[in-house]
């Protein structure tokens, strides 16, 4: 078997379409997008018009869409921008328990400088508790945010519930939409928030270049400065090949989602069936219905997940134990822990998420290295041989 890639929530392959709208930019019309000349005003027409397309797409005007390096930026953005601003109307902010590190470690920076932060809990199946968000709000709160869909277990979050309960207060509502986009149909306008945020390489667009939704009329303080570029509101060279792609791989995905969704679900339904039925001692992590088309996550009870990690790799499978921003960490994961999961069993979660090009050819020879690599774990587990002397297995 060729190598099996089976980590798109960390990163998705660039499409060959993609790539070739963005390579003129990167030999030919290589000007930068605020430069008077000719070079100049050819690139600012192609992120003009990248800029529509995206806007059009996802229900928004042009002038609300502004570049940014990444979803990491773009969540610091709408977080730190609404501290500065709208810290003189109060310094309390809501998100939740288990949101990227994007937002989580921004948070615990502001906290350093004064602000207040209160992390709503999740049920057992990641879905944040609208009765604890409520009850949480002050009359200084400023910002809440949640994430659309999680990273890690793929729950989808009621970002529409979430917005009825922040415009009743009259406070900023942000959500962060990078594993939503290009899997889920979204439009900002129908959803009513004031800010998200999205990267292009996670639906089959280039790494280097994100987005942030900013409705228009929403004051927000700069947190990059320097020259005029994105309407003055963000400093830096337009990365202009980087801007086409983005908008080609949105269009692209969006031309497709309902026939790619419906393959991508197949794929992960028959894993989920597979593993469920033929390894024991296994939990699937999330909603089982309201869940990302691509995600299946599991905790394999008595054995380590990175051990699991190592040894699939070793066949020339590509997983993960988690986020891949904190993969490199022995903690548990911070999300299962939030959804009531005990660290033991969060310590043997890997994360299988599946694309479009992945086959059931794929999906069968994963399960059955699975279903190997678990049985020699857990035979060298004494963990798992003291619970089989229990339950006599």
């Amino acid at each position: 078997m060729k190598p099996i890639y089976l980590d798109h929530a960390a990163t998705t392959p660039l499409d060959k379409r993609v790539l070739e709208k963005m390579l003129p930019y990167f030999t030919e019309n290589y000007g930068n997008a605020n430069s008077q000349h000719s070079f100049g005003q050819t690139a600012k027409v192609a992120v003009d018009n990248a800029r529509k397309t995206i806007a059009d797409i996802i229900g928004a005007k042009p002038s609300e869409i502004y570049f940014t390096s990444g979803g990491t930026e773009s969540d610091n953005w709408a977080l730190r921008g609404t501290a500065k601003r709208y810290k003189d109307k109060g310094k309390h902010l809501i998100i939740s328990k288990i949101e990227h590190h994007a937002m989580l470690t921004t948070a615990k920076e502001l906290e350093k400088e004064g602000f207040e932060f209160s992390y709503i809990g999740v049920d057992e199946y990641g879905s944040i508790n609208l009765d604890e968000l409520e009850k949480a709000i002050r009359p200084d709160t400023i910002f809440i945010g949640c994430m659309y869909a999680n990273n890690e277990v793929g729950t989808i979050q009621p970002i529409e519930k979430i917005v009825e309960i922040a415009k009743k207060h009259n406070i900023v509502c942000f959500t962060d939409a990078v594993q939503a986009m290009g899997a889920i149909e979204i439009n900002v306008s129908k959803l009513g928030v004031d800010m998200m945020s999205f990267s292009a390489h996670k639906f089959g667009g280039p790494k280097g270049v994100g987005a942030l939704y900013i409705r228009n009329g929403l004051d927000l303080g700069k947190i990059i400065t320097g020259g005029h570029q994105e309407r003055t509101r963000r400093g830096g060279t337009t990365n202009v090949a980087g801007v086409v792609g983005f908008s080609e791989a949105l269009r692209l995905s969006r031309e497709s989602l309902d026939k790619d969704n419906e393959y991508i679900k197949g794929l992960r339904d028959r894993f989920i069936e597979r593993v469920e039925s033929e390894i024991p001692y296994v939990k699937l992590n999330g909603s089982r219905e309201n869940r990302l088309s691509n995600n299946a996550d599991f905790s394999f009870y008595f054995i380590e997940g990175e051990s699991i990690l190592m040894m699939l790799d070793l066949e020339g499978i590509a997983v993960s134990s988690g986020s891949a921003c904190s993969s490199d960490s022995l903690d548990p994961s911070h999300v299962l822990l939030a959804m009531g999961i005990p660290a033991e069993y969060a310590h043997g979660s890997i994360r299988f998420t599946f694309g479009k090009d992945n086959t059931l050819e794929e999906v069968e020879y994963t399960v059955d290295k699975l279903k190997e690599i678990i049985h020699k774990l857990r035979e060298m587990s004494p963990l798992f041989k003291l619970n089989s002397e229990v339950k006599n297995v």
